[in-house]
C-alpha cells in the first residue's frame, strides 16, 4: 500500500514516517523542507519526498500526489510560537482535511481510502455524550475564542465526522486524540478508548508522540484495527501496565 503523510517532518509524523517504512509500506510526504527529514528515513528505497507547500498546490497536483494512495495521514499542526498560534494559515489542519479529501474523491477509487488525522483530547467527540465539567467546559471554551489551533483541530475533526461522515463510499477516517504529548525513544504499553477517562486540562494523561505514530500506522495497516476504530475517535493513553495496544 502506499500512504500519503503530511506532516511528516513534526515531531509525531517523523515517527509515523519511520514506523510504516518499517512495516515495509510505500510512503509519499509532501514536506516543505526535505532535510528536515529524521537521517532514518531520509533516502529510504520505500519513501518519495515531494518538496512543496501543502496549501499551495493546485487542486490537480493534489490529485496527482494522492492518486495510487490507498490511506491518507495528516500530522499536521501549529508550532507554540507567536506567529504559529497566531499568523497564517490558522486553519491548516481543517484546510489540509477537506483538499486531500476532495483529491481523493476527485480520483474516484475502486475501494475507499483511510483518512488517519492526528487531533487532541481537548476536542471533545460530539457523536458521543462526552461531558466535561464546568470549569473545563469554560476553559476550552475561552481556547476557542483566543487560540486559533483549538479551533482548527476541533473543525478538521468535526469536517470528517459531519460531511465525511460514517457512509461515504469514498473515504474511511479516523481521528486520533493523545492526551499530553511527550517524547519518548520507544514504543511502550498503550490503551485506547472511545472517549477520555482523564480531563484533557485538569487530569495526568500522557502520550508519548512515538505511541501516536505506532497506533497511527497501525490503523493503517492492521485492518482488524481499522474496524474497530473507523468513524471513531480513539483517545490514546501511554500506561505502565503491560497490556494489548489492541
Amino acid at each position: 500500500m502506499t500512504i500519503l503523510i503530511v506532516g511528516a517532518t513534526g515531531a509525531t509524523g517523523r515517527w509515523l514516517t519511520k514506523e510504516l517504512l518499517d512495516r515495509g509500506e510505500q510512503v509519499r510526504v509532501i514536506v516543505r523542507a526535505a532535510e528536515r527529514l529524521p537521517d532514518a528515513v531520509r533516502g529510504h528505497d520505500k519513501l518519495e519526498v515531494i518538496t512543496a507547500s501543502l496549501l499551495d498546490l493546485s487542486d490537480a497536483e493534489l490529485a496527482q500526489y494522492v492518486q495510487g494512495c490507498g490511506a491518507v495521514a495528516s500530522c499536521l499542526g501549529h508550532n507554540m510560537t507567536f506567529q504559529g498560534m497566531f499568523g497564517e494559515p490558522r486553519k491548516l489542519v481543517t484546510d489540509a482535511a477537506r483538499r486531500l479529501c476532495a483529491a481523493v474523491k476527485a480520483n474516484a477509487p475502486q475501494k475507499p481510502v483511510k483518512y488517519v488525522l492526528m487531533n487532541t483530547v481537548g476536542n471533545r467527540n460530539r457523536d458521543l455524550d462526552e461531558r466535561i465539567g464546568f470549569g473545563e467546559r469554560l476553559a476550552i471554551g475561552l481556547m476557542w475564542l483566543v487560540l486559533p489551533p483549538q479551533r482548527d483541530n476541533e473543525g478538521a475533526a468535526d469536517f470528517l465526522r459531519t460531511e465525511i461522515g460514517q457512509d461515504d463510499p469514498l473515504i474511511e477516517w479516523a481521528a486520533v486524540r493523545p492526551d499530553s504529548l511527550i517524547d519518548a525513544d520507544a514504543v511502550t504499553a498503550y490503551a485506547l478508548h472511545p472517549s477520555p477517562l482523564k480531563s484533557a486540562l485538569f487530569g495526568d494523561g500522557q502520550t508519548s508522540r512515538i505511541n501516536v505514530g505506532h497506533f497511527m500506522a497501525a490503523l493503517i495497516t492492521e485492518d482488524a484495527l481499522w474496524q474497530q476504530w473507523k468513524g471513531q475517535m480513539p483517545v490514546i493513553y501511554n500506561c505502565s501496565d503491560v497490556v494489548s495496544s489492541n
